[in-house]
């Protein structure tokens, strides 16, 4: 008799246990499956106001979307690489090209979006015939970002570059300068707008120019083509792997949309255009 007990003692505490386990094992795969909240890290403008425009549309597709908004170009990146955030929305190809192959990361972009056109900004002259020798000029430091710059810079013919000059183009790849040798003072992007006060002229991407509200400070905006759009277009970026998980689809699905199309026209008046 004490044997059987003994028997069915185990078998009950067994059984118990393959129930935890069963229920732990339940709960994991549930928790992934009910996991309806889509976190993307982005740019405080245009990007971020266009991912919360759709926040509606999202939610009545069951998902909640939460935006962390970031004002560099390197964070966003590390978030998505670490597993924090599922996507990211603030850069161009060229612009990840570089961070994968510095970092050994492998992110991938899923959508195209918007292109924003980089332009000159008035800084304590307003007018480029005014340049002359030892003006300092703002230019992005990130090399992708620098290279379009210093394209507008020679476009206005501030500056030449040299034969061959690359898409990685720097200030050492300055042949001359037509108007005087000015100064060309490599900044993070997102500090140019303020550092205006001490620049003759600063060159910026749009998305830092509106957020500091000085599109009246245009005076001369890149020649752009077709090629140029393409190349530069920002994108929806997730970790190599998540291309096609239902996280990464919904969020495709809900920013390339007509709504969203006609939310960047009515809202960006021309200085963010629509790319899908």
């Amino acid at each position: 008799m004490k044997n059987i007990k003994k028997i069915s003692i185990l078998a009950l505490v067994f059984a118990l246990l393959i129930g935890t386990l069963a229920a732990c094992g339940g709960g994991s795969s549930g928790g992934d499956s009910a996991d309806k909240t889509i976190k993307v890290a982005a740019s405080p403008t245009p990007h971020a106001e266009i991912l919360n425009s759709v926040k509606d549309a999202l939610a009545e597709e069951g998902w909640e979307l939460e935006v962390i908004e970031f004002d560099d170009y390197v964070q966003p990146n590390v978030a998505t690489t670490d597993g924090d955030v599922d996507a990211n929305y603030f850069q161009h190809v060229p612009y990840l090209d570089q961070y994968n192959e510095e970092n050994g990361t492998d992110l991938v972009p899923v959508a195209n979006m918007h292109y924003e056109k980089m332009a000159i900004y008035a800084g304590t002259k307003d007018s480029l015939d005014a340049i002359e020798a030892g003006d300092k000029i703002g230019v992005p430091n990130d090399a992708t970002n620098e290279a379009r710059a210093l394209k507008v810079l020679a476009e206005n013919g501030i500056i030449v570059l040299k034969d061959g000059a690359s898409e990685t183009a720097t200030v050492t790849d300055i042949a001359e300068y037509p108007k005087g040798e000015v100064e060309i003072v490599e900044l993070e992007a997102a500090s140019i707008p303020a550092s205006l006060p001490d620049l003759a002229f600063g060159v910026i991407n749009a998305n830092y120019a509106i957020q500091a509200e000085i599109m009246d400070k245009v005076v001369a905006v890149e020649g752009t083509d077709q090629e140029q759009e393409d190349t530069y277009v920002n994108i929806i970026v997730v970790n190599a792997g998540n291309e096609n998980t239902e996280k990464t689809q919904a969020l495709v699905k809900a920013l390339q949309s007509d709504a969203t199309k006609a939310f960047i026209e009515e809202k960006f008046n021309g200085a963010v255009v629509a790319k899908f």
